[in-house]
C-alpha cells in the first residue's frame, strides 16, 4: 500500500548530532520568476549575477516542482502538505487561507529554539487566524492580499515607499518593495544572529504590476528579444538585493553557518511571450507552458540550496525529483528539530539526496501538483500532473516521457498504457486520502476576544458562479466600480450586538462612498478588468445568517453604520449599496465589531 502521508523521523531528540550551533535558515521565494529567468539556467539576456554565483556555490535541485500558482504553492511549502490537504486551492475567492490547524514551518521553527521572521508576501489569509503572526512568526512586515495593491492591501500602494503591515499595524516604508523585505532581513538577522533564526523573505516581485526603478528596465528596453523589459529589470533587481544580503551574511560572519534556500514559486508569467506562427519570445528552458500550466514549465521551478558549513556547496546538481512539499522536513533534518508529536508530511526529507547520499538507495516516488482554482470542493483530475522522475500523466488523458521529450510535445499515452494506469490509480489513492480536507472550511472568524474589528475585503468574496472573473480583488477594480456582489463565509464567535460599517472605498482613502474618484484613473493594462459603473447609492443593506438591517445612505457619509444581533457559528454575510433604480453593488470594504454589552 503507497503511503501517501510520511512521518519524519530525525536521529536525534533534541540538538544535532555535532556540537555546532544549529545554522540559521533563510529561504528566499521569489514569486512568477519561471525556470528560464535566470542567466545560469540558460537565459541569455537577463542580468543575475549574484543568484548566478549562489546557484554555482550550492547544491541544485533541477527536477524540483511546485505548484502553478502563488498560494498553494505558499500552503504547501509551508505546512510539507500538498495544496490539496492543506486546503488551498485558488489565489482569490476565500480559499488562500490556510487552515489554523496545519502546522507551518514557522512554528516548527518557533518550538524548536529558532526566532522566525517573515519579510514580504504571505498570500494564505489576512484575517486572524490566518495571518503570518498567527501562523508562527515572531516578526512580520507584508503586504495584504496576495499582490501589491489587492483589496486587503493599503489603499494605493504601488511597489515604492508603501505602508505594509508591520506585527499587523500599518507602516510607512521607505524604497522599492523588494528592497525594503531584504533590508529587513538583514536586520533582523544583525539584531539577532548570537541565536538560530529562521528568516522567510517571499518576495512579491517579479509578480505584476510591473513596477520597478527605471535603472533596472532600461536595461532590458528596445531589446526586441526581451519579452518584458520591466519584468527582466525586475528580476535584476531582486538579484542586486540578494547579493546585498549574501554580502550581508558575509559580514557578519554568519554565510558558512546559514542554510541559503532559493526558489520560485510557479512557472514564469511575462518571462515567455507565446506568437502565433512563431516561436516564443523570451526564454523557456525548453520547456512546455507556463504559470498555471500543468505541463513543466508551469511547476518545474529553480531550486538551490547552500549551506557551505554543513557541506552543502560546491556546484553539484540533483536530478531526482523532488517538491516543495520535501523542504520542511528537510529542513527539520538539518536543523536537527524533534517535534514529539510531527506533522504528517506528504514530503520527505532530501537531507540524504543533499548530503550526495547513494542515488540507488533513493526510493522511487511519485508526485502531485494540482491547480484547480474553484471555489468549491475540487472534483478529481482538475488540472492534475502525475509525475515521477521519468513520466508525467497531465488530466487522466496525456501521458509524457520527459527523459526522451523534455519540451512534453507528444503525447504517448497508447503507447503505455499500462504507465497511465500504474500512474493514474496512484492518484485515485491519493486523492481518496483527502476527504478530510475537502470537508475542512475557512471561515473568518468575527467578534474573537482581543482582536478588534473584522476587516473584510471583496478580495474574499463568494460568489455563487465561482468565477473569478466576476470578482473586483484589485485597488483598480474598485475604481472602476463594478456592479458586482459576494458574500463571505464567517463565524460568529461570540453572540452579541455587533456594529457592522460598510464602505465603497476603504477607510484610508478619505473618500466618501458616493464619491467617483475620477482623479484615480485605473492602470493602463489592468490585469482582469471589469465593467466600470457609477451608482449612486441611497440604501445600505447587509444580512449576516437570519439577521438583516438596512439604512438610507446620507450624502456625504464615507460609511454606513448597521447593528445587528448575532448568535454565534457560522454564517454567510452579504452587503448592498443600492441606488433609486435599485441597482446595486456591494460593499467592497466592510469592518464588523461586538459592541461591549
Amino acid at each position: 500500500m503507497i503511503r501517501f502521508l510520511l512521518l519524519v523521523s530525525v536521529l536525534t531528540a533534541g540538538a544535532p548530532l555535532s556540537a555546532a550551533p544549529r545554522p540559521h535558515v533563510v529561504l528566499i521565494m521569489t514569486d512568477d520568476q519561471g525556470y528560464g529567468d535566470l542567466a545560469c539556467l540558460g537565459n541569455p539576456i537577463i542580468k543575475t549575477p549574484h543568484l548566478d554565483r549562489i546557484h554555482g556555490e550550492s547544491v541544485r535541485l533541477t527536477n524540483f516542482h511546485v505548484n502553478p500558482a502563488c498560494a498553494p504553492t505558499r500552503a504547501a511549502l509551508m505546512t510539507g502538505r500538498t495544496a490539496h490537504r492543506a486546503g488551498v486551492w485558488h489565489v482569490v475567492m476565500g480559499r488562500t487561507m490556510l487552515h489554523p490547524d496545519e502546522v507551518t514551518m514557522a512554528e516548527v521553527f518557533r518550538d524548536g529554539g529558532y526566532r522566525t521572521a517573515m519579510f514580504g508576501k504571505w498570500h494564505l489569509g489576512d484575517n486572524y487566524p490566518f495571518r503570518p503572526q498567527d501562523q508562527g512568526f515572531a516578526e512580520v512586515l507584508t503586504h495584504g492580499g496576495g499582490v501589491i495593491g489587492h483589496t486587503p492591501d493599503y489603499w494605493m500602494n504601488d511597489y515604492f515607499d508603501d505602508h505594509y503591515l508591520h506585527n499587523g499595524k500599518w507602516e510607512k516604508q521607505d524604497g522599492y518593495c523588494t528592497d525594503v523585505w531584504i533590508d529587513h532581513g538583514i536586520r533582523f538577522l544583525e539584531s539577532h544572529r548570537e541565536k538560530p533564526c529562521f528568516v522567510y523573505l517571499p518576495l512579491n516581485a517579479p509578480h505584476g504590476p510591473f513596477e520597478v526603478p527605471e535603472r533596472f528596465a532600461a536595461m532590458y528596453r528596445g531589446n526586441p528579444e526581451v519579452p518584458h523589459a520591466e519584468f527582466y529589470g525586475m528580476i535584476t533587481a531582486i538579484d542586486e538585493a540578494v547579493g546585498r544580503l549574501d554580502a550581508a551574511l558575509e559580514r557578519m560572519g554568519i554565510r558558512d553557518d546559514t542554510i541559503l534556500i532559493f526558489l520560485t514559486d510557479n512557472g514564469t508569467s511575462a518571462g515567455i511571450k507565446y506568437r502565433r506562427k512563431r516561436a516564443p519570445l523570451g526564454f523557456d528552458a525548453g520547456m512546455r507552458g507556463k504559470k498555471g500550466s500543468p505541463y513543466d514549465g508551469g511547476h518545474r521551478v529553480p531550486c538551490f540550496v547552500r549551506w557551505p558549513g554543513g557541506g552543502l556547496d560546491g556546484g553539484r546538481d540533483v536530478g531526482r525529483i523532488t517538491a516543495h512539499y520535501d523542504l520542511l522536513p528537510t529542513l527539520m533534518e538539518l536543523c536537527g528539530i524533534h517535534r514529539a508529536n510531527p506533522p504528517r508530511f506528504d514530503g520527505m526529507s532530501l537531507a540524504p539526496l543533499l548530503r550526495g547520499g547513494r542515488k540507488d538507495s533513493w526510493p522511487e516516488r511519485t508526485l502531485v501538483t494540482e491547480m484547480p482554482l474553484t471555489v468549491g470542493t475540487p472534483g478529481p483530475w482538475s488540472k492534475i500532473c502525475v509525475m515521477n522522475d521519468r513520466w508525467r500523466l497531465v488530466n487522466r488523458d496525456e501521458l509524457y516521457d520527459v527523459a526522451a521529450d523534455p519540451g512534453q510535445k507528444r503525447n504517448v499515452a497508447a503507447d503505455h498504457p499500462e504507465v497511465v494506469q500504474g500512474l493514474a490509480a496512484w492518484y485515485e489513492r491519493y486523492y481518496g486520502s483527502l476527504a478530510e480536507a475537502r470537508r475542512r472550511e475557512c471561515r473568518i472568524p468575527l467578534g474573537v476576544a482581543g482582536q478588534g474589528p473584522a476587516l473584510l475585503t471583496s478580495y474574499h468574496w463568494n460568489n455563487e458562479s465561482g468565477e473569478q472573473r466576476d470578482m473586483p480583488w484589485a485597488h483598480h477594480h474598485i475604481v472602476a466600480g463594478p456592479l458586482q456582489n459576494g458574500f463571505w463565509r464567517v463565524d460568529v464567535a461570540r453572540a452579541g450586538t455587533y456594529a457592522v460599517r460598510l464602505r465603497r472605498w476603504p477607510a484610508e482613502s478619505g473618500l466618501k462612498i458616493n464619491e467617483h474618484a475620477d482623479h484615480l484613473e485605473p492602470p493602463e493594462k489592468p490585469w482582469h478588468p471589469l465593467e466600470p459603473a457609477q451608482l449612486t447609492a441611497v440604501k445600505a443593506r447587509v444580512r449576516i445568517g437570519e439577521a438583516g438591517r438596512s439604512a438610507p445612505v446620507p450624502a456625504d457619509a464615507a460609511h454606513v453604520e448597521l447593528r445587528v444581533q448575532l448568535g454565534e457559528g457560522p454564517a454567510r454575510l452579504q452587503t448592498w449599496f443600492e441606488d433609486a433604480r435599485g441597482r446595486s453593488r456591494g460593499a467592497y470594504y466592510v469592518d464588523v465589531e461586538r459592541l461591549l454589552e
